[in-house]
């Protein structure tokens, strides 16, 4: 008998596996269908794909697609005077029904640089009711990538990093580990990408 593996869906537990998964990150030049990035398996296979503002046409928006191409989450930056005169830039992932955003599932909380100081990038899982606490950080460098998403109980649930002879800033590898969900992880990575003016932002 194997070990208990917990399932830790967010998105959905047919994202969750029960074994480790490696994934890669291949940035899509601007030119070619609007940018953004596309995520494989060791296979090559296609299993997600983030579409940036040069498809939608809408900055502060991202669509994360399955590998079929189907939209499954929608994230986008909260705007408006509230947001402006905030610490924290906030971002919100929804699920997607029938290509309309239905469901908030997470939100994520970027500190706006402040006196020279930067903060972690933090999630909470929604709906949190009274609960104000974070459920998952952001540690490293996304820029550099070398950084992981942990756990508020400070287990790795996915290690983002530049591996082999081909890999790049472009190619990178994503290891999530067992259980947790690949699609929260992939959207996580989009905000990032997002955050720091990379393939998703026009």
């Amino acid at each position: 008998m194997g070990a208990y593996i917990a399932i830790t869906p967010i998105v959905s537990k047919i994202f969750c596996g029960s074994t480790h998964a490696v994934l890669m990150v291949r940035r899509r030049p601007p030119a070619v269908n609007g940018g953004g990035f596309v995520v494989t398996d060791q296979e090559q296979r296609i299993v997600f794909s983030v579409d940036g503002c040069g498809i939608i046409g809408a900055s502060g928006q991202l669509i994360v697609r399955d590998g079929d191409g189907n939209a499954i989450l929608f994230i986008h930056k909260k705007e408006g005077v509230v947001q402006a005169l905030s610490v924290n830039n906030w971002w919100r992932g929804y699920l997607t029904d029938y290509g309309e955003p239905s469901k908030l599932v997470f939100s994520l909380q970027d500190p706006k640089p402040v006196l020279c100081m930067k903060g972690d990038v933090r999630v909470i899982i929604e709906p949190n009711g009274k609960k104000r606490q974070w459920d998952y950080e952001v540690t490293g460098s996304y820029v550099q990538r070398s950084c992981a998403i942990k756990s508020r109980a400070g287990h790795v649930v996915a290690q983002i990093g530049v591996k082999g002879m081909m890999a790049s800033k472009d190619f990178y590898q994503v290891v999530v580990q067992p259980g947790y969900d690949q699609a929260f992880v992939v959207s996580i990575i989009a905000i990032l990408d997002n955050m720091h003016g990379e393939s998703t932002r026009c």
